[in-house]
């Protein structure tokens, strides 16, 4: 029933296609499924959170705090349907959201999720808004976390501590020589 040349079934469609170029993005990342499901939850958890303080802070009669709440609450639920989109499926768009932000790389999930939160503190200074934010700015440093990569070995950083520091020396040598002839 409607095979193509390259073996894939029709009814796959751009989505089938899609999806195998994330499982290859994720399998080449280098990072373990258990540091992803770690990544994934602890964005769930800050964006209800983020949800639940920025509505704490909805009960106030200053107005820049209620613009702080509502930003929060907002920040929290992209937060939520980048991540989880399980949790929105009676929204027609998030599929496509969805499959947008599994492309994303890490260092792009840990900007977006890393400095917008900065702007509720500064709207509003109180201790909601600060654990909020604090929570989806953690959201955004844990993905930072996975963008810079795994540490090397302790015999790959020793090699690479001895062996590079040419620079260094030369400069060394350099300033013995000029400090010897002053005196």
């Amino acid at each position: 029933m409607g095979q193509t040349t390259s073996g894939e079934s029709l009814s796959s469609g751009v989505a089938g296609q899609g999806d195998a170029r994330t499982a290859v993005q994720q399998k080449d990342d280098g990072v373990t499924w258990w540091c992803r499901i770690l990544a994934k939850s602890a964005c769930v958890v800050a964006g209800f959170v983020a949800m639940l303080t920025g509505l704490f802070r909805l009960l106030t009669f200053t107005p820049m705090c209620l613009v702080a709440g509502i930003y929060l609450m907002l920040l929290g639920f992209i937060e939520i349907v980048l991540e989880a989109p399980c949790c929105c499926q009676f929204l027609d768009f998030i599929q496509p959201v969805s499959r947008f932000s599994e492309s994303r790389s890490y260092w792009e999930k840990a900007l977006v999720y890393t400095l917008p939160p900065i702007l509720a503190p500064l709207m509003c200074f109180s201790t909601t808004t600060m654990c909020g934010a604090a929570l989806l700015m953690a959201s955004g440093v844990i993905y930072g976390m996975i963008a810079l990569g795994r540490k090397a070995d302790r015999d790959t950083m020793l090699a690479r501590a001895r062996s590079q520091d040419v620079e260094m020396k030369a400069t060394l040598v350099t300033n013995e020589t000029t400090s010897s002839s002053l005196q």
